[in-house]
Parts: structure tokens; C-alpha cells; sequence
């Protein structure tokens, strides 16, 4: 496994409380140095987490030798622009959902990236390496549950602070953005396909314009996904999968505790069982997938493409909600 040196640009929360840490305890990578607006809160973080080097700017940081890969948790505006000039750096990137502002942004990294086909491009869905969802995928394919039939996706919190960037329109906020991508990148996961058309209804803030409870449906060749996210809602996540001849239903699916066991709750024709998987890191298992991807250099763009597909799917889904009308995908 390549093992990654790894710069942070930002010291975003998702980073110092989840993501780097996830670097530090992983089998494949370090953090190197990180870089925020302020050198100081940068000398902070670094020293609370055991960083040697630490940059006052992010091109700083992109200019360093030390540094192989960069993690970028900035809001979702600055998400395309940097993750270009990391590229143009030379260095492997990972980057948090969603991946740009629409597919069009997107785009223009995905024509960058194809310039630059020894490195590696990924969005940050964390939740796809934890075991539970590599047990979830193992079951529909073995047709525990029969054929997927509807697929049921609920993500919310409450957010109410007005100086919160997903409360802010400029930079790519709202419940779309933040949480509903989740539901959209499940749905694609387990029906193993992209959608026909979509569909959805929005429920704007008066005063941030952003969407704080966005419902949508995305109709499959085999079936329907509906999600419900909200950013102003009592929190709770859960998703549920129903085939032909049985269900699951996964309790914590998205922010299961690096410490703490996840369930799986199987109905099917052996009856009702609760399968226990044991703890695991999904942040530095999504590091350690990363490294192994980038040593190989082997169809780099791929994980670039099932991105922009996501990406589409979401433009689809706020296109509906501005025209009340089915999308065709």
C-alpha cells in the first residue's frame, strides 16, 4: 500500500474532530501539514494533533514537497477551485461531498483531472467503506432480501446559526447539498444503477433562501428511492431497503462511531435477525482505500465519473423542485 503524505487545507471541524485523526491512526497515510486563513489557529490545530509543518495559505501548502495527497473540507464553493489547483500541484486529492456546486463546476475538475491521469480524484463519502455497508452490499447481492424494490432514506439535524456555511446560498449551502446527497448516493448504490427521472419538493428559510427540508424521489428501471434531509429538524438518519421477499434496516447508517459497533436488522426468508458489526474507522478505511487506488493507477477517473453522475442526479433533483415537474436523468 502507498503510504500517503497527506496536507489539510482548512481546519474545518470535519477535519480536526474526524478526518485527521482518521489520517494519523491509518495504515496507509500522515498528516504533513495543514493550512488555514490564520497561522495562528493553524499553529493550534496542528499542535493539538501532532502536525509537524503547518502554512499560512493553502498554495503554500500545495507548493510543499513533504505533501502527496490534499484533503479538502472547505465549503462546497471553494471545492472545485482548489482541488484544481491541487491537481496542477501534482498532488492526489480528496475532496469532501459534494463535490463542487453542480455537475457543470464539477466539470471543469473532471477536464483538469483528465490532464493529469497518474493522480487520483475522490468525493468524501466516508460511509461507503464502513463494513456495515460492504455487509449491505454483499446481502442484495446474495438476494437476502430478493430483488430492491424501494429504497427509504432519512438524514437530518438542526442548524439554525446564520454565520454556518450551509446556511449560506453563496457557498453551496442547504439540505440538498449537505445531507441530501446521501440519500442520492445510497439509492445509485444499492440499486446499482442511475435513475430513469427524479422528482422533488423543496421548503425554503425565509431568510438564508437555502432549502431546510427537501424531499425526493428517484425512480428506477427497478424500483423507487425517497429521501427526506433536513437541516432544520430533530436529528436522526436511518435507511431502510425493501426487496421481493424482504427487508433491512440500517439504525445508524451514516455517522457510526469509530468505537462503536453498528447493526444491521435482516427480514427475510429465515426469518428476523440483527447482525453486530464490529467498530471501525469508515474515515480511515476511506484513507486506506484511497492510498490503495492511488498506488495502483488504475482507472483514476472512474471514481471522478461516479461523482459527476451524483452530482447530475442532484441538478436534476433541484430542477424539479424549482419547476414541480419530473426530471428525466
Amino acid at each position: 500500500m502507498l503510504r500517503l503524505r497527506w496536507g489539510i487545507l482548512s481546519t474545518a471541524r470535519i477535519a480536526r474532530q474526524k478526518v485527521i485523526t482518521a489520517i494519523q491512526t491509518s495504515a496507509s497515510g500522515t498528516v504533513t501539514a495543514i493550512a488555514s486563513r490564520s497561522r495562528e489557529r493553524a499553529r493550534v490545530v496542528a499542535k493539538n494533533v501532532g502536525i509537524a509543518a503547518t502554512t499560512c495559505t493553502y498554495s503554500e501548502l500545495l507548493d510543499l514537497e513533504q505533501v502527496d495527497a490534499v484533503y479538502i473540507p472547505l465549503p462546497n464553493h471553494l471545492h472545485v477551485p482548489w482541488a484544481i489547483e491541487a491537481l496542477k500541484a501534482g498532488k492526489h486529492v480528496l475532496v469532501e461531498k459534494p463535490l463542487g456546486l453542480s455537475a457543470k463546476d464539477a466539470s471543469r475538475l473532471a477536464e483538469c483531472a483528465a490532464a493529469h491521469l497518474d493522480l487520483l480524484v475522490t468525493e468524501g463519502f466516508m460511509y461507503r467503506h464502513h463494513p456495515q455497508w460492504i455487509r449491505i452490499g454483499e446481502l442484495v447481492a446474495e438476494g437476502m432480501i430478493g430483488d430492491v424494490r424501494t429504497v427509504h432514506v432519512i438524514f437530518s439535524y438542526c442548524n439554525t446559526d446564520p454565520r454556518n456555511i450551509r446556511n449560506s446560498v453563496a457557498m453551496g449551502g442547504g439540505a440538498l447539498m449537505d445531507i441530501g446527497c446521501y440519500g442520492v448516493s445510497v439509492a445509485r448504490f444499492l440499486f446499482q444503477a442511475e435513475p430513469v427521472r427524479v422528482i422533488a419538493t423543496m421548503q425554503c428559510d425565509m431568510h438564508f433562501k437555502t432549502d431546510v427540508l427537501t424531499t425526493g424521489i428517484l425512480e428506477f428501471c427497478k424500483g423507487h428511492a425517497i429521501f427526506t434531509c433536513a437541516t432544520q429538524a430533530q436529528r436522526n438518519e436511518r435507511v431502510e431497503v425493501v426487496g421481493t421477499s424482504g427487508r433491512i434496516t440500517v439504525p445508524t447508517p451514516f455517522n457510526v462511531l469509530p468505537d462503536a459497533p453498528a447493526f444491521i436488522e435482516i427480514v427475510g426468508q429465515r426469518g428476523r435477525e440483527v447482525q453486530r458489526i464490529e467498530p471501525a474507522n469508515q474515515f480511515a478505511l476511506q484513507v486506506d482505500a484511497f492510498a490503495r487506488a492511488a498506488a495502483s493507477r488504475v482507472n483514476t477517473q472512474e471514481p471522478l465519473q461516479e461523482a459527476l453522475r451524483g452530482m447530475r442526479c442532484l441538478d436534476a433533483l433541484a430542477k424539479s423542485a424549482r419547476t414541480g415537474a419530473w426530471v428525466s436523468h
